[in-house]
C-alpha cells in the first residue's frame, strides 16, 4: 500500500482547494441565505475545468479518469460549501448515466455539452418519486412507445437541477410486469413539451443548489433518446444494470460529506486553541480535547474507506462487501456527528448563524438521506456480507 499522492493528484487537489478557499468560501453564506443558484461560481469553475475534468478528451473533457483524484477534489470543493459544490457537481449524475448506459452517438451528442468552458450546461437525473424513494422498483413514471417516440408520464421528486437542467436523464417503467427489469432511462432535452418544473423545494441545508419536482405530462421524445438503445441492440444496457453501475458514484457522495466534516473539525480545532476559559485554551480541557480527537479519528477513517472504494473502482473490482455503501454511510454519519460536536465545542456561539458551524450541520444531514439513506446503505452492506462473507 502506498498513500502518497501523485504529482498530478497534488496539482488537482491544490486547484480545487484554492478555488474553494478563494471563490466558494467568501460567498457561501450569501447563497445559503438567498437559496439562489451560484451561477457566477459555476462559470468560474467551468473555466478552470472543474466541471469537465473527469470526462474523456474526445468529448472535450480533460480525461482524468482516476477516481481517487475525483474524490480528493470533491472533498476540497465541499469543504468550501456543500450547496455550491452540489451546484457545480450535480450535473455529474446525469452525465454519469449517459457515460455508463449511453450509445456512442448519445455520448457524442451530450457529453460535450457538459464540457463547454464558456457556457456551462446543467444536467439532472430523475429517479426519486413522491412515493418511490428507497423502493425504486415502485416508480410510477411510465414510458410508452408510440411509433418513433416514447411518451413519458409521471412526477419526479427532490431532483437536483430539476426543471432548469439542459438535459434530464429520466428513469421510467416500460413494462410494469417486469419490475426492475422493466426500468429504462431516457434523455429529455430542455424545453421539450410536456416537461415542466414543479415545486421548488426550500431546504434545511445545501441551499445553494436547486432542488425541485419534475413533471412529465405526455412528454414525447424520439426513440433514439432511450439510453443504450432498444432491447436487442448491441449497445443495450437495462435500466437495472445502469442503476447498479451508478453505485460507483456513492464514494463521491461520501467525499462530499467528508469535506463538510473536515470544515467543521478544522473550525472547532482553531476555536478551541484560541478560546480561553479559566486562563487556558479550552483544548487543554479533556472534555474538549477528546471531542476533537474523535473528530480527527473518524475523518481519517472515513477518508481511508473512501480511498479504498476509489481504488476498487480504479481496479475495476466489484464492491463485493458493499465497500461503496460503507464509505458513503460512514462519511455521512461522520459529517453529522462532527458538525454536531463542533457546535458543542463553540457552545452558544456554535448555535448562532454568525458562525458557520450551524450551517455545516444543516448541510451534513442530507448525506444520511440522499443517494441512498443510511438505512439503505446498511441494508446493502448486510446483504453483501451475508452473500460474500
Amino acid at each position: 500500500m502506498d498513500f502518497t499522492l501523485t504529482e498530478e493528484q497534488k496539482e488537482f487537489q491544490k486547484l480545487a482547494r484554492d478555488f474553494a478557499k478563494n471563490e466558494i468560501r467568501p460567498v457561501a453564506h450569501i447563497y445559503d441565505e438567498t437559496e439562489e443558484m451560484p451561477w457566477d461560481v459555476i462559470k468560474k469553475a467551468a473555466k478552470l475545468g472543474l466541471t469537465s475534468y473527469r470526462y474523456p478528451t474526445k468529448y472535450g473533457g480533460h480525461g482524468i479518469t482516476d477516481p481517487l483524484t475525483s474524490l480528493i477534489m470533491t472533498e476540497e470543493l465541499y469543504w468550501g460549501c456543500a450547496g455550491i459544490g452540489t451546484a457545480i457537481n450535480g450535473t455529474g449524475l446525469a452525465a454519469t448515466g449517459i457515460m455508463v448506459a449511453g450509445t456512442e452517438e448519445q455520448k457524442e451528442k451530450y457529453i460535450p455539452m457538459f464540457c463547454d468552458p464558456d457556457e456551462p450546461r446543467l444536467g439532472a437525473m430523475g429517479l426519486t418519486e413522491p412515493s418511490a424513494g428507497s423502493d425504486v422498483a415502485a416508480m410510477a413514471t411510465t414510458a410508452v412507445r408510440e411509433g418513433d417516440e416514447y411518451v413519458l408520464n409521471g412526477t419526479k421528486q427532490f431532483i437536483t437541477n430539476g426543471g432548469i437542467a439542459d438535459v434530464h436523464v429520466i428513469f421510467a417503467q416500460t413494462d410494469k410486469e417486469k419490475g426492475w427489469e422493466g426500468i429504462a432511462a431516457f434523455v429529455v432535452d430542455k424545453d421539450t413539451p410536456g416537461l415542466e418544473m414543479g415545486k421548488k423545494e426550500q431546504k434545511m441545508g445545501v441551499r445553494a443548489s436547486h432542488t425541485a419536482q419534475v413533471i412529465l405530462d405526455n412528454c414525447r421524445i424520439p426513440v433514439e433518446n432511450r439510453l443504450g438503445g432498444e432491447p436487442g441492440d448491441a449497445s443495450y444496457i437495462s435500466g437495472l444494470a445502469a442503476l447498479k453501475m451508478l453505485e460507483a458514484t456513492r464514494p463521491a457522495v461520501g467525499a462530499a460529506a467528508l469535506g463538510i466534516a473536515r470544515a467543521s473539525y478544522e473550525y472547532a480545532l482553531d476555536y478551541a486553541k484560541e478560546r480561553k476559559q479559566f486562563g487556558k485554551p479550552i483544548i487543554k480541557n479533556q472534555a474538549i480535547a477528546f471531542k476533537l480527537a474523535d473528530m480527527a479519528t473518524n475523518i481519517e477513517a472515513a477518508r481511508l474507506l473512501l480511498w479504498k472504494a476509489g481504488w476498487l473502482v480504479q481496479q475495476e473490482k466489484p464492491f463485493s462487501r458493499g465497500e461503496g455503501s460503507m464509505s458513503k454511510l460512514f462519511a455521512g454519519d461522520t459529517a453529522v456527528n462532527t458538525a454536531m460536536e463542533a457546535i458543542q465545542v463553540l457552545g452558544g456561539y456554535g448555535y448562532i448563524r454568525e458562525y458557520p458551524v450551524e450551517k455545516w450541520l444543516r448541510d451534513a444531514k442530507i448525506y444520511q438521506i440522499w443517494e441512498g439513506t443510511a438505512e439503505i446503505q446498511r441494508l446493502v452492506i448486510s446483504r453483501m456480507i451475508e452473500k460474500n462473507g
